[in-house]
């Protein structure tokens, strides 16, 4: 375990190699799970904000849960999460013309409709994050779905927190960056 600020990150976020390969898993993440993807108490009020310029890039189906149950919902754990579709995939998706399962937020924001890119959690996944009283625990959850990524990961070399550079200086800032890169360059 790597200790910075007051998180605890997993050694496997820099021996573990990663690189999505959508062309393989077709978007498998925001499909598969037990529940909604997580949301952080301060995302509520902007998916709330962003609903509208979000709506036309989603599917029918999507749209009618979210109008019927709430633009998040919260699971069994007593979390926020997205809502979802025949408790399946996220009621924030849309298919492109090759049946991959893209993101409605992340559309729209590359369409510059909303400076909003989607849920951290869904730009760091495969890491996860347990938070405790004292510390944020920073974990990779390896699922079959993913499989593709890692053998990618491993032909290119790349570790899982270079893979996600971008969403954890999003998440802890580029200064935690570079120390859990400092790090890396140490072992």
């Amino acid at each position: 375990m790597i200790s910075i600020a007051d998180t605890l990150i997993s050694d496997d976020l820099l021996q573990t190699k990663f690189v999505c390969d959508l062309s393989a898993c077709k978007g498998a993440c925001c499909v598969e799970g037990d529940s909604g993807a997580p949301l952080e108490e301060a995302e509520l009020s902007i998916l709330d904000d962003i609903y509208e310029e979000v709506k036309p890039y989603m599917v029918q189906a999507g749209i009618e849960v979210v109008e019927k149950n709430g633009k998040y919902n919260v699971d069994s754990d007593g979390d926020f999460v997205t809502p979802l579709v025949n408790n399946k995939e996220c009621a924030y998706v849309y298919y492109d013309d090759k049946g991959v399962t893209k993101c409605a937020f992340e559309k729209a924001y590359l369409d510059k409709k909303i400076s909003f890119q989607k849920p951290v959690s869904c730009h760091l996944f495969p890491v996860r994050l347990t938070k405790y009283t004292s510390f944020t625990a920073v974990n990779i959850q390896s699922l079959e779905i993913c499989s593709a990524a890692f053998v990618c990961g491993n032909k290119l070399k790349v570790p899982v927190y270079q893979f996600l550079k971008a969403p954890l200086i999003r998440k802890f800032g580029n200064d935690w960056f570079e120390a859990l890169d400092a790090v890396a360059k140490e072992k």
